[in-house]
């Protein structure tokens, strides 16, 4: 089941209307196809720097460029666009029909190309083939990425699963074959080993029935929730918090109204966080969990002593698959998916998750949440 929902691994925006970036030194032009295309979000450039400029700081669905501009052709603006986003959109608009122009535009990527003068009906028509093209082009990267995605996961699967399942299926030939000496000291301690094994296994499974469950996030389920409620569970669940009885907990509530938040979402985001600050805090330590009212807001802090990580790790953490290795086991439990979900969930109602964390001296989790 799990992998059936690794296509949705990003929140589904909601949809805006096509936005549309129109390149001409001619303000006229510019004008005459901003009015034939008034059904879209359109913004103007006079030059190639100008062009650029828009398209690094907005969302551009389509350009529409013109070939012959003053500091630089339509040529040279599609080149730009194609080494940031080769599935980006451009049409081109020529007065020329030199084959040399058309094939070297045909060469950068070029999607298609509308002679001048402009004919406007040619014109709208061009540009709703280009959108139709830009959403296939799309539905393929989708594809393949989800192709990619599945690949990694299953490899990763396979690699979680061999270390503890050949060990335990050497055990039980050893047992067969009659190697171990039931009084013998060491048996106990291989089963005490095996247990573990198998309790990671089960770990494993329930880890995937997680994902599986809460993957999904196309959008929210809302109802009113007792984030202290919610919190607290959390915490009274936590086999990870169960397992270290040496780590002192302190949790901090607050007064709070309820807040409409879809229960499972958030509930699985704390646990991914929750569970990380006793899985690296070692046998003794201190985890404390502080909600605070900040007004409009409401901010849950997550604090931990244990080992910390660099500074340049703690914006892979957010990553698919990244896992850190403070002991570099090569076995770290889980999938590297927990804190990629939590922070999709948490921005899914309009939080935010960050996090602060020195190598020894443990980290800190910061989430914020709207309280409408």
């Amino acid at each position: 089941m799990i992998l059936q929902h690794l296509h949705n691994e990003a929140p589904t925006p909601q949809k805006n209307p096509t936005t549309i970036l129109i390149v001409d030194d001619e303000s006229v032009i510019r004008d005459l196809c901003a009015k034939a295309l008034s059904s879209y979000n359109v913004f103007q450039a006079g030059s190639c720097l100008e062009a650029m400029n828009i398209y690094e700081n907005e969302s551009v669905d389509l350009i529409l460029t013109d070939v012959m501009m003053p500091g630089g052709t339509g040529l040279d603006l599609l080149r730009q666009i194609k080494h940031i986003d080769p599935t980006a959109v451009v049409v081109i608009m020529t007065g020329f029909v030199e084959k040399d122009i058309i094939l070297e535009a045909l060469k950068e990527g070029a999607d298609d190309f509308i002679n001048k003068p402009l004919n406007l009906l040619q014109l709208r028509t061009a540009v709703e083939k280009a959108i139709a093209k830009k959403i296939l082009k799309e539905e393929l990267a989708n594809l393949k990425k989800l192709d990619h995605l599945k690949s990694i996961f299953l490899s990763l699967i396979s690699h979680k699963l061999r270390t503890p399942i050949t060990s335990i299926s050497l055990f039980l030939q050893d047992i067969q074959h009659g190697v171990y000496d039931m009084n013998d000291p060491s048996f106990a301690q291989n089963v005490r080993m095996i247990n573990e094994e198998t309790l990671y296994l089960s770990r494993m499974v329930g880890d995937l029935l997680a994902f599986s469950q809460v993957m999904d996030v196309r959008g929210v389920q809302r109802e009113a929730c007792d984030l202290n409620f919610i919190v607290a569970s959390v915490l009274q669940g936590s086999m990870e918090a169960q397992s270290k009885p040496g780590i002192e907990t302190d949790f901090h509530e607050v007064p709070l109204p309820p807040l409409q938040l879809d229960r499972k979402k958030i509930t699985f985001a704390l646990q991914q966080v929750i569970e990380n600050a006793y899985k690296f805090s070692g046998e003794v330590g201190h985890v404390t969990i502080s909600l605070l009212d900040a007004g409009d807001q409401v901010c849950i802090i997550v604090t931990d002593t244990g080992v910390g990580m660099a500074r340049d790790e703690i914006h892979k953490v957010f990553e698919k698959f990244y896992q850190i290795d403070p002991c570099n086991t090569g076995q770290v439990r889980g999938f590297g998916l927990g804190l990629y979900y939590a922070r999709e969930f948490i921005r899914l109602h309009g939080g935010s998750i960050n996090l602060d964390s020195q190598p020894g001296l443990g980290a800190t989790v910061t989430i914020m949440l709207p309280m409408q």
